[in-house]
């Protein structure tokens, strides 16, 4: 040990002897002066205090325990841990049914109320939620929804808006108007029997009529970047309706909130007259000088926490000068975020400050608290369920009709008219934020409330599977044509799915080399999916630009010209093979491996690879970072990729790959004769590239069509084809290559017959031949001679 070490090390154990020493002398001194207080104290007094009763150190820890458990933030963060892990479970459930997470955590709200846990475990639920404790967990929801609409007002594009509206102000206005006036109807039809006695016709009426007509923009904007709609037609016309919906539904809300606060129309025009004049504020005074300053501090360097916080005071005030005035935080929250400055840059760091807190932690509480409030026991009967169901049917029916008709009255297609009525009857969170200040006004009694959320939840889950039969009911018509154009043309059509850009660069090179033919042109299209439909869709191009960067440039570099997709979606194996097969690709072009990331997660041990449930624990944890270890690799992505798609699909493995100098094409059957096309494929398009063919099982002497293709290869690269006979493997027999061919038959028998075979791999192609096929109405069927594997390479 140096000198400098050893001094440090002394000065340093001296430090501590001196504070412990020093520490002890304060802590006896202190005690003797406790001590004769208490002396002094027992002789003056008169009263004589009776003992404490003596309790053992484990019962004075369980009184402390129990003290702790009754502190209020105890409580708080004990029913926060509990909102957001049944949240999130609820979550996992639905995102595999391809359902918005608005709506697992809706019924997340529900379980936990009084409908479920309430009923079936009261005990439990008192406790949890004590009646005492309900008001910290409102207040606290409430902040969420602030910030939440916040958000929501920052991600309306108001440039995009101006130049749209005349295109879908109809189709908007008119999605309002009709369910509007069916929700007065019904208010009409039921106020005696239910409202009479509780709240004036005028603002129940109105506010049912708000209910019917509401719209998620935040969820229709999410499903329609799920389906891949974001830059076509028809989802460009949604989002633009679903926004001026929300603007045009969030100023009639305002609206309808001072005349039932004020109790008539006429007093309500102070009200509306105040909020006039506070929105004009916001957007002729506010918004410039909020302008200046998303000029100077539009990117994360800049934006510091000063300027944070004066936009968190922005956003507080706006919403107190609301709540003040009488139409209530949430308007005022909502008006902060869209005048916000229209600079995409610091929106973007603004929401993402903003959006995980608001959306992850705070705003599941409101969804619970909304479930406190949801007694589905209050619809005893058959007659009550009756009036729900009609509830509902009013909801589809006024939306569907406003938004549908009125599309195909202006001249939009069946396909994109019946979309847009169905996306349009998204409500999701917003409809519950309109429900709890009806609620809360004493104007929605608690029997109409649960049939409006229950509304709210059926017409948002509908949303996905209707869309999904829309597209089986009406494909598109052009499809077909531009499929047998390309089979015309000789064009081989190739679906590369990439995770990370630098496997997506791989990818790219393996393509080359392997799948271009003489007589086919390659058409690549580059796909790159987001997981998790929670992903604000404002960061879309963002993420599809840093995705696709490294991509383009390596195709530039192959001189292959592509095509990008960018998605999100919660399953992302269901979205590759969608797509594989809708856009009937011939070739699907994934990756797995050791590492998706070409980061290894665990070094491979022999104790790892025995024992399964960790191999899945493992793949589970590490996500697009799998583990490779041959046997789960085949069960897993790779097995459901080859089940479920309608074209031959190749599985990269990739062990290190760098380029391709040598490659190894393993013969197990007949039937693998078709890896000797991709191998000769390489040699074409690689001369430096050299082939060896693995005669596993002796199919060269059995098979004559095997033995001939292997003859002419051997005449046509005579210098780069090598024939091997031995049909004795190991773990090293391959490890040398720098690619392998191998068939996913084959690769399934060696793993029967043993797992070392396959141990030692190098960067491996599993293919799985399957024709192309084209599909229409459901059915698949060969509409031209398919281009194959036989074809393409002559």
């Amino acid at each position: 040990m140096s000198r400098i070490k050893l001094r440090t090390w002394l000065y340093y154990v001296l430090m501590l002897l001196l504070f412990c020493v020093g520490a002890y002398l304060l802590i006896q001194k202190g005690s003797d002066v406790e001590a004769n207080y208490h002396l002094t104290t027992q002789s003056v007094s008169t009263q004589v205090l009776s003992p404490e009763p003596n309790l053992s150190n484990w019962e004075q820890f369980k009184v402390s325990v129990s003290h702790n458990m009754g502190e209020p933030i105890t409580h708080l963060l004990l029913q926060i841990i509990a909102i957001l892990l049944v949240s999130r479970l609820f979550g996992l459930f639905f995102s595999k049914i391809d359902q918005p997470i608005v709506i697992a955590e809706i019924l997340a709200g529900i379980v936990l109320g009084p409908s479920l846990l309430g009923h079936f475990f009261p005990n439990i639920f008192n406790f949890l939620f004590a009646a005492d404790s309900l008001p910290n967990l409102y207040i606290l929801s409430q902040i969420g929804l602030i910030l939440f609409m916040f958000v929501i007002g920052m991600e309306l594009n108001m440039k995009a808006l101006k130049e749209k509206v005349s295109q879908v102000l109809v189709i908007s206005h008119a999605s309002i108007l009709i369910p509007y006036f069916l929700g007065m109807s019904l208010a009409y039809v039921y106020y005696e029997e239910f409202a009479v006695n509780q709240t004036k016709f005028l603002p129940f009426a109105l506010f049912i009529g708000i209910s019917m007509s509401i719209t998620a923009f935040p969820v229709l904007a999410r499903i329609v970047q799920e389906k891949g709609l974001t830059k076509t037609h028809l989802g460009t016309i949604a989002i633009a309706s679903a926004a001026i919906d929300d603007v045009t539904a969030w100023c009639l809300l305002a609206l309808v909130i001072a005349i039932s606060k004020t109790g008539d129309s006429v007093s309500a025009l102070y009200t509306v007259g105040l909020s006039v004049a506070y929105i004009l504020l916001m957007f002729f005074v506010i918004r410039p000088f909020l302008k200046k300053i998303g000029e100077i501090y539009q990117n994360i360097e800049t934006l510091n926490k000063s300027i944070v916080a004066f936009l968190f005071l922005v956003l507080i005030s706006s919403a107190f000068i609301t709540q003040f005035i009488g139409i209530h935080a949430l308007f005022g929250a909502f008006l902060a975020g869209v005048v916000m400055p229209p600079i995409s840059n610091f929106r973007k760091l603004v929401i993402e400050k903003v959006e995980d807190v608001s959306l992850t932690l705070l705003l599941p509480l409101f969804f619970v608290f909304t479930g406190l409030r949801t007694e589905i026991g209050l619809l005893n009967s058959p007659y009550l369920w009756g009036i729900c169901g009609i509830f509902i049917a009013t909801a589809i029916v006024g939306k569907f009709v406003g938004g549908a008709f009125s599309a195909r009255f202006l001249g939009e297609s069946w396909h994109d008219s019946l979309a847009l009525g169905t996306l349009m009857n998204t409500r999701g969170l917003m409809e519950l934020i309109v429900l709890n200040i009806g609620y809360e006004m004493h104007i929605l009694p608690p029997s109409i409330f649960v049939m409006l959320v229950i509304m709210a939840i059926v017409t948002t889950f509908m949303t996905t599977p209707i869309l999904n039969l829309i597209e089986k009911v009406f494909p598109p018509k052009n499809v077909e044509e531009e499929y047998i154009r390309k089979q015309s043309m000789g064009i081989f059509k190739v679906l590369i799915a990439v995770g990370n850009p630098e496997n997506g660069r791989m990818l790219l090179r393996v393509a080359k080399n392997v799948l271009e033919g003489v007589k086919n042109t390659l058409s690549v299209t580059v796909l790159h999916i987001t997981p998790g439909t929670d992903t604000n869709p404002i960061y879309g191009d963002q993420f599809a630009e840093e995705s696709f960067h490294k991509v383009k440039q390596e195709a530039e570099q192959l001189n292959i010209p592509i095509e990008t997709e960018y998605k999100v979606v919660d399953s992302i194996e269901n979205a590759i093979v969608r797509m594989a097969n809708t856009n009937n690709f011939d070739f699907l072009l994934v990756g797995a491996g050791l590492s998706l990331s070409g980061i290894p997660f665990f070094k491979e041990r022999a104790v790892f690879k025995n024992i399964g449930w960790l191999n899945r624990l493992i793949n589970n944890i590490s996500k697009q970072q799998v583990v490779f270890y041959p046997g789960t690799l085949i069960k897993d992505k790779t097995k459901y990729f080859i089940e479920q798609s309608n074209c031959t699909v190749g599985v990269f493995v990739n062990r290190g790959f760098s380029e391709i100098s040598s490659a190894a094409v393993l013969l197990y059957s007949e039937q693998d004769e078709f890896l000797l096309h991709y191998a000769r494929r390489l040699l074409r398009n690689n001369n430096n590239a050299s082939v060896t063919i693995f005669d596993l099982n002796r199919v060269v002497a059995s098979s004559e069509k095997v033995a001939r293709y292997v003859e002419d290869l051997e005449k046509q690269f005579p210098a780069s084809v090598k024939l091997n006979k031995q049909n004795k493997i190991n773990s090293n027999s391959f490890s040398k290559f720098s690619l392998m061919f191998i068939s996913y038959q084959t690769w399934n028998a060696l793993l029967e017959k043993d797992k070392s075979y396959l141990s030692n791999i190098p960067s491996t192609l599993i293919i799985n031949k399957k024709n192309s096929r084209f599909h229409s109405d459901g059915r698949r069927r060969q509409v031209l001679p398919q281009i194959s594997e036989e074809n393409v390479d002559e």
